[in-house]
């Protein structure tokens, strides 16, 4: 007991303030912030009942310090493709805090609910904005195919709701839950909707991680780009197999290990390639040659195979 009461205070100490300090700090930052939108949609922070809201999920989230610490060492490897793929959709640049707050930037993030990847879809959701998800290929842990549907699908929210802030609440709960209380409670507008509490905390987090991510420095937190976590340095290949092979031949065609095409390619299940033609990711520099490489690979492969069963 003892021993987890010290642990306790040293990450209660851990900017190696007083507690009553950092509690004054905290404060502090609360009351410097008067103005907040979402997707350029104003916060009603006027609203004492929000600004209940908002205050509890900036307090809880600014005091897990760590975890911070994780969402901006991972931003620098996944944020850029998030952005452009936003830009290219021309959608608004806060909607990548959605990724943050559903999946801490992790691939294989997973719920109760049988949400996975990135985005958090669910099979049928993920299916119906063009997601490969089977034994062999999940897309929704593929940061690329993955943000390319949640664009399609939030720009869909948003055509049929005139509102950002109620695209994300029906990307959290359902277009056609959040309908149906739209319609029962005769209200348009988010924050007068009675919604259940983990959409109501979602909207509120979204906010919270926009302004202390947009802003670390005020909060106390300074990753120096040599901090962050590396870029994946990969180049893309296009593979076509008219029979399934290991994936480690792909591997040993690009000069690499199972476990660099697996962390490179997180939708890739299993431990083979499936038939048809996929684009995959491979350490860069390893292209030139890798299709001839490959091609001798899978005939051994296949040579071998024969040997094995006659």
């Amino acid at each position: 007991m003892i021993r987890w009461i010290k642990i306790a205070i040293f990450f209660l100490t851990l900017n190696g303030l007083p507690l009553h300090t950092q509690e004054n700090s905290l404060l502090e930052s609360l009351r410097d912030i008067k103005k907040l939108d979402f997707c350029k949609e104003p916060v009603p922070l006027k609203n004492l009942e929000v600004r209940e809201r908002f205050e509890k999920e900036f307090m809880l989230i600014l005091w897990d310090r760590p975890q911070i610490l994780l969402y901006l060492k991972r931003m620098p490897r996944y944020m850029p493709i998030i952005e452009k793929i936003l830009r290219n959709h021309d959608l608004p640049d806060d909607l990548k805090y959605i990724a943050v707050v559903e999946s801490a930037l992790r691939p294989h993030a997973g719920s109760s609910k049988g949400a996975m990847g990135f985005w958090q879809f669910t099979e049928s959701t993920g299916r119906k904005y063009g997601l490969e998800i089977n034994s062999s290929v999940d897309e929704r842990r593929n940061i690329f195919r993955a943000t390319e549907a949640a664009a399609v699908y939030l720009k869909s929210l948003e055509d049929t709701l005139d509102s950002w802030t109620l695209a994300a609440a029906g990307y959290n709960m359902g277009e056609n839950g959040l309908m149906d209380e739209i319609e029962k409670q005769g209200v348009f507008d988010f924050y007068h909707l009675y919604l259940p509490l983990e959409t109501q905390r979602f909207i509120l987090r979204i906010v919270v991680m926009k302004q202390i991510l947009s802003n670390p420095g005020e909060y106390g937190f300074n990753v120096s780009r040599n901090e962050a976590y590396p870029i994946y340095r990969a180049e893309r290949v296009n593979v076509y197999l008219d029979h399934v092979i290991p994936t480690k031949l792909i591997a040993l065609a690009a000069g690499t290990n199972f476990k660099e095409i697996k962390d490179l390619n997180p939708e890739l299940r299993g431990y083979d390639m499936p038939i048809g033609e996929r684009s995959i990711l491979i350490p860069r520099g390893s292209g030139k040659h890798f299709h001839k490489k490959l091609d001798q690979l899978i005939l051994n492969w296949i040579h071998a195979e024969s040997e094995r069963f006659n």
